[in-house]
């Protein structure tokens, strides 16, 4: 007999701890504007070291290194799956309560719900940015690997955990499980998780957050229409891709009016 209580604890404890570990890594790490961005790079070579006045934007680099940030998201999101699938487990949650049912058709659909939410997110990104911000582009930067063998760690090990983590936690369990075992309304299970997962998202600042929280209502929705957990882990997974992919593996990055530059 599944012991839905017990899991719906220990997911709830997991959550909790993901959002204060987030808060936590977010004190020391901000995001710029894209007027800060701008501000430095219209430094003359050789000015860093000058103090800027009162008036001036603050340093725009992030306070996180690309190795702490790599080891925070293995081992955080790598150990916290463990735990859910163990608890799951001794809790006899059955897999349908999750929508891990695989099958060629839901990666297809996953693949093009994916590709459609990426257009979505490169929007959504331009309009911030169209206001000032530029929250993706720092992240995407301290991400991008310089190697190719950093490049395949992070497309067939990083993006692929991270997308699996998020979407068994948010969608999987606050949408999927919460419902089956407390008959409860998966679109209002999706509204709520949808606010947690932007705020696990905290570090990317008030924008990012926005963006984060309407693409995770954006997954949630089509978690809900189609039952499927593996259709929303591809569509992740390919969402954030594309968006490394394109502005950082290309060397493409957008520009106010829509021109394109390479990226520095």
């Amino acid at each position: 007999m599944s012991n839905w209580a017990a899991f719906a604890g220990v997911a709830t404890a997991v959550t909790l701890l993901l959002l204060a570990l987030t808060h936590a890594t977010s004190v020391s790490a901000s995001f710029p504007t894209r007027a800060e961005v701008e501000w430095l790079e219209s430094l003359p070579d050789g000015s860093d070291h000058l103090a800027p006045d009162r008036d001036a934007p603050p340093d725009p680099e992030p306070s996180l290194s690309a190795t702490a940030l790599f080891v925070n998201v293995l081992v955080t999101h790598g150990l916290l799956l463990c735990l859910l699938v163990v608890a799951a487990f001794f809790a006899a949650i059955p897999a349908s309560a999750f929508g891990l049912a695989v099958s060629a058709e839901t990666v297809a659909v996953g693949v093009g719900f994916g590709l459609a939410l990426s257009v979505v997110n490169t929007a959504a990104g331009l309009v911030a940015e169209r206001y000032g911000y530029a929250p993706s582009e720092q992240l995407r930067g301290i991400l991008t690997p310089e190697t190719p063998g950093g490049w395949l760690l992070l497309l067939g090990g990083t993006l692929p955990l991270v997308a699996g983590f998020e979407e068994f936690l948010f969608r999987g369990i606050l949408v999927g499980v919460f419902a089956a075992g407390f008959d409860a309304s998966p679109w209002a299970l999706a509204a709520v998780s949808s606010v947690a997962f932007a705020l696990a998202h905290e570090s990317q600042g008030r924008v990012g957050i926005l963006v984060t929280g309407l693409l995770g209502l954006l997954l949630a929705i089509g978690y809900v229409l189609t039952g499927s957990l593996v259709v929303v882990v591809v569509a992740h997974y390919l969402v954030n891709t594309v968006e490394l992919v394109v502005f950082e593996g290309l060397g493409v990055r957008g520009k106010q009016g829509g021109q394109a530059t390479p990226h520095r």
